[in-house]
């Protein structure tokens, strides 16, 4: 007796997958006329040596102690606003996740949905723009800006983590008189907080990444001198803070990988 795949196989190629190829090669195709890129003007012998000279003005980068001091101060701010940021969103997001697992009803379930949906659908560069507005240059609108966003993406898979759980444990707690929170806090919370803290150090890697590029609108850390250093043609020192984003994203990666592997 032949599986449905191997029924699927001797049927020959799907025609709906070979549609939506078809399409998808178009759409590019499509694209790249409708951006008029030229490709020879790229690759050609004049572009490539401007791209090898603009390249050869970012060595040596420079490794001076005060400016290595500069980097540093800059990376912690960096760090401390992704940290900070993360860790609010973390909050925010559990609060929304509640009623968005649909705990409270219909109509609180719609209503945290969409406003997970708003929070999520801005990029952080945006709300980072806005909160300069909002809250002056410095990190404190980087740390709101990357809260904000990130509140949005916690919501939502705090909250499909939660409609996943098994509900006995709970309901068996609320039928023995206990509230509704003591009822989630030993119910579904032990279920869920390793799920919640996994998702929370992935996120926390990739807020370092954007914490970075915030730092172009005003919001302080390693973007920020960056963005002032390019602004100026310092290319030896634009390279030094670039490397610093390196080291510093791949140290959280590790550190974070590390610790998830602990959680598994």
């Amino acid at each position: 007796m032949t599986s449905p795949s191997e029924r699927a196989r001797a049927a020959g190629p799907c025609l709906t997958c070979l549609l939506a190829t078809a399409a998808i090669a178009v759409a590019v195709v499509a694209s790249f006329a409708y951006l008029g890129i030229d490709f020879r003007t790229l690759l050609g012998r004049e572009s490539l040596a401007s791209m090898g000279r603009f390249v050869a003005e970012f060595y040596p980068p420079d490794l001076s102690g005060p400016f290595l001091a500069k980097v540093g101060w800059g990376a912690l701010q960096t760090l401390a606003v992704s940290a900070l940021g993360t860790l609010l969103a973390m909050l925010g997001g559990a609060v929304l996740a509640l009623p968005a697992s649909g705990r409270y009803g219909t109509t609180l379930r719609q209503a945290a949905r969409f406003v997970l949906n708003v929070l999520r659908s801005v990029p952080e560069l945006v709300w980072a723009t806005l909160m300069v507005l909002a809250a002056g240059l410095g990190p404190f609108a980087g740390v709101l800006a990357l809260a904000l966003h990130t509140t949005g993406v916690f919501g939502r898979l705090f909250g499909e983590t939660l409609e996943n759980l098994p509900q006995a444990p709970e309901r068996a707690l609320t039928g023995s008189g206990s509230g509704a929170v003591a009822a989630f806090l030993y119910g579904s919370f032990p279920m869920a907080w390793h799920q919640w803290l996994a998702y929370g150090l992935y996120r926390w890697e990739m807020n370092i990444r954007a914490a970075a590029v915030l730092g172009f609108v005003g919001a302080g850390g390693l973007g920020q001198m960056l963005y002032f250093h390019l602004s100026l043609f310092q290319q030896a020192q634009a390279a030094t803070v670039i490397g610093a984003m390196f080291v510093l994203v791949v140290a959280v990666d590790a550190a974070s990988a590390r610790v998830r592997r602990g959680l598994a």
